[in-house]
């Protein structure tokens, strides 16, 4: 744009210089000559004005020159003044958010698959990234500390008490009970484990032993001891009020108290968790759980039919979905929005003005000249070319209105 626009002064200097030479003839080369002369004077105006915006014109030291650079720091002010005025005044930034229905736009927006997908992929290379970042010796030894910092701070016959009383108040150390009677029942219908307390009960009778009577009298008392306890198992299975089941209950609640008010539980508990931090099986064990989580997360992560990449865009198309679905929640969220986003402006809109004139400021002004050039030349180009041609024309008629009076 610059040759052209230098193309075009110099072929209004040739015209010129033709024309002059030609006025003698006739009068038509006069107006010629006032166009030629008029272009010229314009050309070389909008030069010197478009090149003054970012350097003195030939090096000189004019007056009101190299504007944008002298005057750097008033134009980020400006900019920054600007952008808080019109861009980030709270009415209108509340006015905006009233009209954009963001969660209407999020909800149709996620809803589609590719939107999903596109999104769970972000997110999953963001979160391949992390997990390497994190297979790391340093964090491995920060992990291992820290979760021995945290299992130091666990009280552990506290813990245990509140966990008893826990299941007592809910009544699930019944269900528990129930689930032991079970398994007692079916264990006591093994064959195998009826030879066995059969054979038991045979080595203990020595004296029948000699009589070849020890595996008969085992076999009779196994199916009593059977009969027995099966028994039992069937009356605290049918009976809530069974003895055997309120003394497991005052049993469980006298432990649960206990180990939340006896100190040389607690002081057991203490030991014992200690001793367990000590070994060094735990440091590994962790260490080794730390490194198998993060190998099958980056497997998972950096895999095309990745697990958790379609279970999060399944997650994110479902939200999408119920949130298109559901009116309410859509206003709560734009009713949100609107509470807190003007308000977040308003504290932060110096901060960020402030922001703005100080990035302006830290600019080199020979850089900041030469990206504004780069980025608005070419418009500033046609300026030029007009005032050639405007210049010219108002040369023209000029020289008509003096010839005419």
């Amino acid at each position: 744009m610059k040759r052209w626009a230098l193309g075009l002064l110099l072929a209004a200097a040739a015209l010129y210089a033709f024309a002059t030479a030609r006025g003698s003839e006739q009068v038509a080369w006069g107006y010629v000559a006032a166009f030629a002369e008029a272009a010229m004077v314009g050309a070389l105006a909008d030069w010197f004005a478009v090149v003054a915006l970012f350097r003195r014109p030939l090096g000189l030291p004019i007056p009101h020159t190299a504007v944008i650079p002298r005057h750097k720091d008033r134009i980020g002010r400006a900019l920054g003044t600007f952008l808080g005025t019109h861009f980030l005044a709270t009415d209108l930034v509340a006015a905006r958010l009233r009209e954009f229905d963001g969660a209407a736009r999020l909800a149709r927006w996620l809803a589609e698959p590719r939107h999903a997908m596109a999104v769970a992929w972000r997110l999953a290379d963001v979160g391949a990234w992390m997990v390497q970042a994190l297979d790391d010796a340093r964090v491995h030894r920060f992990v291992t500390a820290l979760a021995r910092r945290g299992l130091r701070q666990v009280d552990v016959a506290l813990l245990s008490g509140q966990l008893l009383q826990a299941l007592t108040q809910e009544r699930r150390h019944q269900e528990l009970l129930d689930a032991v009677l079970a398994q007692l029942a079916r264990l006591l219908g093994d064959e195998a484990v009826q030879e066995g307390i059969s054979d038991t009960i045979a080595r203990e009778l020595r004296t029948l032993r000699l009589l070849r009577l020890d595996q008969v009298a085992a076999r009779l008392a196994t199916r009593k001891v059977i009969v027995i306890i099966a028994r039992t198992l069937i009356e605290m299975a049918e009976d809530p009020r069974h003895r055997l089941r309120l003394r497991f209950d005052a049993s469980v609640a006298r432990w649960a108290e206990r180990l939340q008010d006896d100190e040389s539980l607690r002081q057991r508990g203490e030991r014992l968790r200690d001793r367990l931090l000590q070994q060094p099986a735990l440091a590994r064990y962790v260490h080794q759980l730390w490194s198998e989580l993060l190998a099958w997360l980056q497997q998972d992560l950096r895999s095309d039919a990745s697990w958790l990449r379609q279970r999060l865009a399944q997650a994110l198309q479902a939200l999408g979905e119920r949130l298109a679905g559901d009116a309410e929640l859509r206003a709560w969220i734009d009713g949100e929005l609107q509470a807190a986003l003007p308000g977040l402006i308003e504290r932060h809109r110096n901060a960020i003005v402030d922001y703005v004139e100080a990035r302006v400021q830290a600019w080199d002004a020979g850089e900041l000249s030469a990206e504004l050039e780069r980025h608005i030349g070419r418009d500033l180009q046609f300026i030029r070319i007009n005032g050639t041609l405007v210049g010219g024309l108002v040369g023209l008629v000029i020289h008509a209105v003096t010839r005419l009076f």
